[in-house]
């Protein structure tokens, strides 16, 4: 063959002389198929040719096979799975090789498809690329912890959605939550708990959004990690000015209020709303700080659907309360959300 026609032999469909294939058929696959198959098993395969004399091909394959490590065994189908696994899949972060491939293993086995990252920097890739059901997150990780994962991860719109297990041999969990986790698990890892866990973000609805209306930053920022924690999207104002503000651009789901506000107060903004027919259906829930008398509870009766006082609840019991009310609004909402569509 002359050099022109060895550059391009192992080119798909591709053959050395127009008139072999005239005379002898074929696809002109068989030395790209070939090949590929060397350089899959460690190999390659290379030539020798002088025109009017013959070509001499020669395979070299290394006598010396090691397995594969499971996360690089099917280069192929983990790049196939990934184009059919947006939003289904979940992403381990852990940079110890074993934890990785025990956890891809058994939740294989539980039917969820696995991605797995080795770092902090490459798991936010991943995220971004992937965009996962759930993260698997270690906290314990040389360079990016898990810790500075967590918070990138939720300080991104497009992936602070995703919820976070956080793995860890450190019992943390208050950090944990603070920064947006969704579960905390210590190691080593209860596979019953954590296939309970994953199980919920199966078919999970979209997220629904939030207005949080307080004066007090603090306030409004334990609040909107306790929403944001199950997968809220939140909104935040600091009066009821700027709150009526907000619901004017986008209508929010549920509506968490304070009382006592600069501007406008909890009890003008609850006025104001019931004027716009549209805004009257949104639940309410108060939170305050002021010991309210009978007379003021039943002013608020047929306007807020509860009314919980900051001082006399913990934070976990606050946390507790504040899903079972949100679970509640959304079931009552319900049934008139369906009677409109009908």
């Amino acid at each position: 063959m002359t050099p022109e026609q060895q550059d391009r032999v192992f080119e798909a469909f591709s053959q050395a002389d127009a008139a072999t294939a005239r005379d002898f058929g074929g696809t002109g696959l068989g030395l790209t198929i070939t090949k590929t198959f060397c350089r899959m098993m460690g190999g390659d395969v290379t030539l020798t040719s002088e025109p009017g004399k013959g070509t001499n091909f020669i395979i070299r394959l290394p006598t010396e096979v090691r397995e594969p490590d499971a996360e690089s065994a099917a280069p192929l189908d983990s790049i196939a799975a990934r184009l059919n696994t947006e939003g289904k899949a979940v992403l381990v972060i852990d940079d110890d090789a074993d934890t990785r491939q025990v956890l891809k293993r058994f939740l294989n086995r539980k039917g969820f498809p696995v991605e797995c990252a080795s770092s902090g920097e490459e798991g936010l890739r991943l995220a971004r690329e992937l965009h996962p059901m759930a993260i698997l997150l270690d906290v314990m990780m040389p360079g990016m912890d898990g810790w500075a994962v967590l918070s990138t991860l939720k300080s991104e719109p497009e992936v602070r959605d995703i919820p976070v297990v956080m793995l860890t041999i450190v019992d943390d969990k208050n950090l944990g939550y603070a920064l947006g986790a969704t579960d905390y698990m210590i190691k080593p890892v209860d596979r019953d708990r954590l296939t309970e866990i994953l199980a919920k973000f199966r078919n999970v609805p979209p997220p629904r959004s939030a207005l949080v209306i307080d004066d007090e930053e603090p306030a409004r920022k334990m609040l909107t990690q306790i929403l944001e924690k199950e997968r809220w999207n939140v909104v935040q104002a600091e009066n009821g000015l700027v709150a009526l503000e907000r619901i004017a651009k986008e209508r929010p789901d549920l509506i968490l209020l304070d009382l006592m506000m600069p501007k406008m107060n909890g009890y003008q903004f609850l006025a104001e709303l019931r004027k716009h027919d549209e805004w009257r259906s949104i639940p309410i829930i108060v939170v305050t700080a002021r010991d309210m008398s009978t007379e003021e509870r039943i002013a608020l009766d047929g306007y807020v659907e509860k009314v919980l006082p900051k001082h006399a609840l913990t934070e976990d019991a606050l946390l507790t309360e504040i899903q079972d009310l949100i679970a509640a609004c959304v079931k009552a909402k319900q049934p008139a959300q369906n009677k409109q569509s009908i």
